[in-house]
């Protein structure tokens, strides 16, 4: 018998860099392991073969198609029946190699972010709060030239050109629709420091009532 309450299933998504990886390493510096699990789409991408190629013969990345939104699914599920999941790190550069293992411990609170989440049926009805990160196009833009060009070693005028034909279509289409239907929207353009400390303060009483409830369900045993 599952003698476990169940978790608290947060979902977090945003356009190409808007500020999603910094917001959840700043909320994960809150919060202990045994507290919040973080479960990324992004160790969830297909090997190239499996990838779609554009017209001039480039692998467009910013597809649902390109992530295993399945195995993402099931992992998520995993995790809410208080069940570890291991998965391999997906390399970004060398996507061909594998990575490292890395294992995802159940916790109290659950987040699964990653682009396409919502998109996803399946997975957006099982979100018990739903969080989009969002940020004007102008300034995304310049923040992806400026990860691109000094950690993936991307020249400006192919991010420009993924940016017109792969990430900005992708974005009105798979992520835009899903903006009024989050819980929270939160606007980055300069900082999101009081949002940051709305969420935490708020996944402070998720996990006092998870604990509360546990302490029931241990008594009615």
């Amino acid at each position: 018998m599952n003698t476990q309450a169940r978790p608290y299933l947060v979902g977090i998504t945003g356009g190409s860099a808007s500020g999603k990886t910094r917001f959840l390493n700043e909320l994960g510096q809150l919060f202990n392991k045994n507290e919040v699990c973080f479960l990324s789409q992004d160790n969830y991408y297909k090997s190239t073969e499996h990838h779609t190629k554009d017209e001039n013969g480039h692998v467009n990345y910013d597809l649902p198609s390109c992530i295993d939104l399945d195995a993402f699914k099931t992992d998520i599920l995993k995790l809410c029946n208080n069940e570890p999941v291991k998965r391999r790190e997906y390399r970004f550069q060398h996507n061909e190699q594998l990575g490292k293992w890395l294992e995802y411990l159940p916790a109290p609170i659950i987040i699964a972010e990653g682009l396409f989440i919502f998109y996803e049926k399946e997975i957006f009805k099982q979100f018990d709060l739903k969080i989009f990160i969002d940020a004007s196009e102008d300034v995304q833009l310049e923040r992806r030239i400026n990860r691109d060009t000094n950690e993936r070693n991307i020249s400006r005028e192919f991010i420009l050109y993924q940016w017109k034909n792969h990430v900005k279509p992708a974005f009105e289409q798979y992520l835009l629709p899903y903006k009024e239907k989050a819980d929270v929207v939160i606007n980055n353009n300069k900082h999101f420091n009081n949002s940051l400390k709305v969420i935490e303060d708020h996944f402070r009483m998720i996990l006092n009532q998870a604990q509360n409830t546990q302490l029931n369900i241990e008594k009615s045993l």
